[in-house]
């Protein structure tokens, strides 16, 4: 491991639920990543989910964090392609892209089930697959091709033109452009097959919280196997950079009472086998809670994390910018060294060489 951030699902109250409401928590994210960044965290992501109290919008969060901070990369895990126009997407992402110099970790997939039935046709979108899959598909190659400067548009006739810049019929690429940004671009996959069509895009890989196949093995077997499947796609590809891998876990170095209170239960819970209502089964991975040398034992028995070369915590964000500043510096102090952990302040983060 050579990178960690924080993974929030940005959850917040409603109605008469207790809890911090929406405000609250935007703004407990934009402290969180601040301070995150100050102690060296290489990343803050944040999900993207419609049609329920979480976060939906992510740019304009990161941009408020990314404004605020130095080194800190920011992102998301994931933005659902489905509710997305494709070429707006690519201007966004240009600007954060330009505006952060490069401190974007953009991760985008079909998105996973919702509250919402076809939400995305209230958003003005159409498929014909019942979970929208051919859309969002249709949606990632516009956004690649956007993000890579081509043509998604022609100059209308040049006395129909104001200011009158362009020949009549000239492919017209959106702007802003911003070279690296493909580098920076991530897909979020839950099983082997999108792993591999994530490669051969050449995009970084996002494996999820959750695999969407189960044969009996833990979770960090099958993304090992994924990455491994990645890798190699990536390599037969013949793309000319090395892309990156990230996996995301529920981690709580217990380093006081405080802490034994909090999570000390959450070092019970094993890997389960369940459903996201689509028919075929999903590996959900286990909680990690345990002082440092024993989390440090575990983790470097999980294959997925060791192969990886970025992890991402998923934090309790209802719980505060304390409780989670102090899960995140308990693991930087007494965690992350060990596993080979690289500070954001000390360089950008590469991926591991493709062999």
């Amino acid at each position: 491991m050579k990178a960690f951030g924080f993974l929030s699902f940005g959850h917040y109250a409603i109605g008469n639920q207790a809890g911090p409401g929406a405000r609250e928590v935007l703004q407990q994210a934009l402290e969180l990543g601040k301070a995150a960044d100050e102690i060296g965290v290489n990343g803050a992501y944040f999900r993207v989910h419609h049609f329920a109290p979480q976060g939906a919008s992510p740019m304009p969060l990161l941009g408020a964090i990314a404004g605020s901070t130095k080194h800190i990369e920011v992102g998301t895990g994931v933005i659902d392609m489905r509710y997305e126009n494709p070429l707006y997407l690519a201007e966004e992402a240009a600007a954060l892209d330009l505006l952060s110099d490069g401190r974007v970790a953009l991760g985008v997939s079909r998105g996973s089930p919702e509250p919402a039935e076809r939400g995305w046709e209230s958003f003005g979108y159409a498929a014909e697959a019942p979970n929208g899959a051919d859309m969002a598909r249709n949606k990632f190659e516009t956004f690649l091709a956007a993000i890579d400067g081509y043509g998604v548009a022609k100059a209308a006739p040049e006395d129909q033109q104001y200011p009158r810049m362009y020949r009549g019929g000239t492919p017209l690429p959106v702007f802003p452009h911003s070279p690296q940004l493909r580098r920076n671009i991530w897909w979020g996959a839950g099983s082997h097959s999108t792993a591999e069509q994530a490669a051969r895009d050449g995009v970084n890989l996002m494996s999820s919280t959750l695999v969407s196949e189960a044969d009996g093995s833990s979770l960090g077997e099958m993304q090992f196997e994924q990455i491994r499947r990645y890798r190699a796609a990536w390599k037969e590809a013949g793309h000319d950079w090395t892309p990156r891998v990230s996996v995301s876990r529920s981690v709580f170095p217990i380093v006081s009472e405080r802490d034994r209170q909090l999570f000390g239960l959450q070092g019970n819970s094993q890997d389960q086998i369940g459903s996201l209502g689509e028919g075929s089964p999903v590996t959900f991975g286990r909680s990690y809670a345990a002082e440092p040398d024993k989390l440090i034992e575990q983790l470097r028995a999980d294959p997925a994390v060791m192969a990886a070369d970025t992890l991402m915590l998923t934090v309790p964000n209802q719980m505060g910018v304390d409780v989670n500043l102090s899960i995140l510096s308990n693991f930087a102090e007494h965690v992350a060294p060990a596993l080979g952990w690289l500070p954001a302040s000390e360089g950008r983060v590469e991926g591991y060489p493709i062999d």
